[in-house]
C-alpha cells in the first residue's frame, strides 16, 4: 500500500508540475512541449484510473469492484494505453523533424498539425478502446467473477469467459501489431535519421544537446514499448501469468511515474523553466520594510 501510494503521488505532482511549466512558460510554448504535456495527462489519467481501486482493495480484507466500476477501468485503461502509444510515436517524429529539418521545423511543425496529430492520436485510442471492450465485454462468464489481476485489462477478462477465445486473442494480437510494432517501427527509423544527423554535427557541444534532448524521449519509449509489448504479443502460458501482473504494474504503474523524472532530470530547459517560474513567484511576494 505504502509503495503504490508514494507512486501514484508523485505521479501525480509530477505530471501536473510538468503540464503547468509547460503552459507558465512562454518560452516552453512550442510543439515538443505540446506533445510532453499531452503525455502528462494521459499519464495523470491512466494511473488514476486503476490505482486509487488497488489502494481500496488492498486495505479490505474482501477485494472487490462493481461490474460497472470494471467496464469504466476496462474503457478508461485501454483508451488510454492505446492512445499513448500512438503518441510516443508522433512525439519521435517532432524530434526527427527538429533535428534533421532544423530550418523547416518551424514551418512543418505548425501549431494547426501539432494538434490534428494530437487529436488522432486520442481519437484512434478511444476508437480502439470502443472496440476491445465491446468485443471482450460481449463474452459469456458463466457466472466465474474472480478476475485474478490487479485491475480489469483485456488479457485478464478474457480468462474469465467460459467459451473459445481464440478469435479474440487473435483479434487482441492483431491490434496489438497496429498500436504497439507498427509505432515502434517508425520510432526505430525516426532515431536511425536522428542518429545518423547528429554525426554529422561538427560541435561536440552541438551533438551533446541533440542526444540530450532525444535521449529523455528514447528511454520513455524503451520503458512503455518494452513492457506493453512482453504483456499483449507473447503467446499465453500457464508460467507467464504472475509475469504479466508485474509487467502490468510497470507500464501502467512505473512507467507514468518515471517519465516526469526522466524529463525533468535529464532536460535542461524544463529546469530552467523552473528556476524562471521560482524567481517570478519570489518577486512576487511581498516583500518586509525594516525600520
Amino acid at each position: 500500500f505504502v509503495m503504490f501510494l508514494f507512486s501514484y503521488i508523485l505521479t501525480i505532482f509530477g505530471n501536473l508540475t510538468i503540464i503547468l511549466v509547460s503552459h507558465l512558460d512562454f518560452k516552453l510554448h512550442t510543439p515538443m512541449y505540446f506533445f510532453l504535456s499531452n503525455l502528462s495527462l494521459l499519464d495523470l489519467c491512466y494511473t488514476t484510473s486503476t490505482v486509487p481501486q488497488m489502494l481500496v482493495n488492498i486495505c479490505n480484507t474482501r477485494k472487490v469492484i462493481s461490474y460497472g466500476g470494471c467496464v469504466a477501468q476496462l474503457f478508461i485503461f485501454l483508451a488510454l494505453g492505446s492512445t499513448e502509444c500512438l503518441l510516443l510515436a508522433v512525439m519521435s517524429f517532432d524530434r526527427f523533424v527538429a533535428i534533421c529539418r532544423p530550418l523547416h521545423y518551424s514551418v512543418l511543425m505548425h501549431q494547426r498539425l501539432c494538434l490534428q496529430l494530437a487529436a488522432a492520436s486520442w481519437i484512434s485510442g478511444f476508437s480502439n478502446s470502443v472496440l476491445q471492450s465491446t468485443w471482450t465485454l460481449q463474452m459469456p462468464l458463466c457466472g466465474h467473477r474472480e478476475v485474478d489481476h490487479f485491475f480489469c485489462e483485456v488479457p485478464a477478462l478474457l480468462k474469465l469467459s467460459c467459451v473459445d477465445t481464440t478469435a479474440n486473442e487473435a483479434e487482441l494480437f492483431f491490434i496489438s501489431v497496429l498500436f504497439l510494432l507498427i509505432p515502434v517501427t517508425l520510432v526505430l527509423i525516426s532515431y536511425a535519421f536522428i542518429v545518423r544527423a547528429v554525426l554529422r554535427i561538427q560541435s561536440a557541444e552541438g551533438r551533446q544537446k541533440a542526444f540530450g534532448t532525444c535521449g529523455s524521449h528514447l528511454i520513455v519509449v524503451s520503458l512503455f514499448y518494452g513492457t506493453a509489448t512482453s504483456m499483449y504479443l507473447q503467446p499465453p502460458s500457464p508460467s507467464s501469468k504472475d509475469r504479466g501482473k508485474m509487467v502490468s504494474l510497470f507500464y501502467g504503474i512505473i512507467a507514468p511515474m518515471l517519465n516526469p523524472l526522466i524529463y525533468t532530470l535529464r532536460n535542461r530547459e524544463v529546469k530552467e523553466a523552473f528556476k524562471r517560474l521560482a524567481a517570478r513567484n519570489y518577486c512576487k511576494l511581498p516583500q518586509r520594510k525594516f525600520p
